[in-house]
């Protein structure tokens, strides 16, 4: 798609074509519905040469709890399972992106078409490529976020993304505060796709720390 670029320094231009490209791609994601009811799993987590094993659950209003009882890696691990479970969570365009205005910002070699972000959420900004959002720039909790997908796999209710990686830097230097690449696979449990493993590669460690975890056993719940 070739986009015709309208001032994108505006953030009060609301462009439709911007609109309805950010919309599509948007409802593209992959999402659990209103009837998930949640799932039990055995997890193994593995970093260096330490392994810990345990139960997780993942309830159908999302909360997530584990039996691990390493502190350390237990703060990992709800970390995990909460930021999955964030991901998957539907809301419609409108309750998400309602406040925002959309305006075309440039489209890269790859055909990526950038998306600049007012309202609201003023300041950030996307991608999208082939109707998935292939990068994601925003504000949250006083950091900056950059997520670039570099590959994913498509299921007919929607996107999910395989390998990926990310960005946080101070808002106000620009200084880097953690980079990691990220490796995801999932299956099909019942209805649902489900993660049985993250690999994730923390690039500001010397020498760079890998911590895996793998799900298995998974066991919808009800």
């Amino acid at each position: 798609m070739t986009a015709t670029v309208t001032n994108p320094l505006d953030t009060t231009i609301d462009n439709p074509e911007a609109r309805s490209l950010m919309q599509s791609a948007y409802e593209n994601r992959y999402t659990w519905d209103e009837h998930f009811p949640g799932y039990t799993a055995q997890i193994t987590v593995t970093t260096g040469d330490q392994t810990y094993r345990g139960k997780v659950k993942v309830n159908a209003n999302l909360s997530v709890e584990t039996d691990i009882e390493d502190s350390a890696i237990k703060k990992e691990v709800l970390g995990q399972l909460q930021e999955i479970a964030i991901h998957r969570v539907r809301r419609s365009f409108a309750d998400t992106h309602g406040k925002n205005t959309f305006n075309f910002g440039e489209t890269d070699a790859t055909g990526a078409v950038e998306l600049i972000v007012g309202g609201k959420s003023a300041g950030d900004r996307y991608k999208i490529r082939h109707n998935e959002v292939c990068m994601v720039h925003r504000h949250i909790h006083g950091i900056v976020v950059t997520i670039d997908t570099q590959s994913s796999h498509q299921t007919p209710e929607g996107y999910l993304s395989h390998q990926y990686h990310s960005i946080y830097r101070d808002p106000q230097t620009g200084e880097v505060k953690n980079e990691s690449n990220y490796t995801d696979n999932y299956t099909q449990v019942g209805k649902y796709h489900i993660l049985t493993d993250r690999t994730i590669t923390s690039l500001l460690d010397n020498p760079p720390r890998t911590i895996t975890f793998q799900f298995s056993d998974i066991q919808l719940l009800g």
